[in-house]
């Protein structure tokens, strides 16, 4: 039998408590997040060598948009070029947020918004599109790809 309350019985009931925010489920993501992680450690400190151990020197860093160097177009070089001319450090600080994360057996693929400061300043940026392999137990970055502006970025 069902019992119909009144809208004045409703209101008179005590509220639910507020629930807790529960942690979205882990399906091996924080694997692939600590390697953008270190990834992220060595652009700050400017160790080309420490980023050949996270890359396939082989694989590609491609930049599109508008960069900090005021070059807007394409850019594209291995990540071994990379490496080898990398000169960040020096209050380089990138952040992202919002990733969405895909796995399918050994491949992953991150996407999320970043924003890249320099001395705690906001300079550009856009969308990080990382591409992994994983080979022996270890997640690679196969690709990076990313969308770049130096305007609109907030604060």
């Amino acid at each position: 039998m069902f019992a119909i309350l009144s809208a004045a019985a409703l209101a008179a009931t005590t509220p639910l408590p507020t629930a807790e925010r529960l942690p979205p489920p882990d399906f091996g993501d924080k694997e692939v997040i600590a390697v953008v992680e270190a990834l992220f450690t060595t652009l700050e400190a400017g160790d080309g060598p420490a980023l050949l151990k996270l890359v396939y020197p082989d694989g590609r860093v491609t930049a599109r948009g508008t960069l900090r160097s005021g070059f807007t177009g394409r850019r594209t070089q291995t990540f071994a070029e990379y490496a080898a001319n990398m000169k960040l450090g020096a209050g380089f600080h990138e952040q992202i947020s919002d990733m969405v994360i895909e796995r399918d057996g050994d491949v992953a693929m991150l996407w999320a918004p970043f924003t890249v400061s320099i001395g705690g300043k906001v300079v550009s940026c856009g969308f990080d599109h990382f591409d992994f392999v994983r080979e022996d137990g270890t997640w690679k970055v196969m690709n990076l790809t990313f969308s770049s502006r130096t305007e609109g970025c907030g604060a």
